[in-house]
């Protein structure tokens, strides 16, 4: 990991989930073509305990934890993806997920979204929805949300991507019978 890049990560974690969504709405969305390969991942402040430790039991279970979210451009206009995990020293794929370029849930304006619900999974059963947006050439700061309401799914879960570190492993996933965006 570049010099710059653990000084900016490091930065990041020292905000709030407020002042995290305050820098998110003046970002970029990076395009579908850039995201391509596996990209480094670390959660940031969370909005509550629940939601920490929620954070915590998914992904960053020492006994299997979180390494990186995974992107492939598949048209102009969306791609695919995937997170991997460590298991018992193997890399694991789960959680398949399709990109699209779309407007913000906190501010209406473009970033670079990942919809898990376009595949069986459990994120697409909790209707996971992660936005990402541009701090730097290797740095996105992105805010995940899920729920099975509407007020669940406003809640900010940021975290951070660096990368890309790695190629793209593949896809995953079976895709759910009549999927709309």
């Amino acid at each position: 990991m570049a010099v710059e890049a653990v000084s900016a990560i490091t930065e990041l974690q020292a905000f709030s989930t407020i002042e995290l969504l305050s820098i998110f709405r003046t970002l970029s969305a990076p395009s579908i073509a850039q995201m391509h390969g596996e990209y480094r991942a670390k959660l940031l402040a969370q909005p509550s305990l629940l939601a920490k430790l929620g954070g915590q039991l998914a992904v960053a279970n020492p006994f299997i934890p979180w390494l990186c979210k995974a992107f492939r451009p598949v048209t102009a206009f969306e791609g695919r993806g995937y997170n991997t995990f460590l298991w018992r020293n193997h890399i694991i794929q789960r959680y398949p997920m399709k990109t699209r370029i779309a407007l913000s849930r906190y501010d209406n304006q473009p970033v670079y979204q990942l919809v898990y619900r376009a595949y069986h999974s459990l994120c697409g059963d909790m209707y996971m929805v992660d936005e990402l947006r541009q701090l730097s050439d290797t740095l996105y700061l992105g805010i995940g949300t899920w729920g099975l309401t509407k007020k669940q799914q406003q809640i900010p879960l940021p975290f951070v991507l660096e990368g890309a570190i790695a190629n793209y492993r593949g896809d995953i996933g079976q895709e759910r019978a009549n999927f709309n965006w």
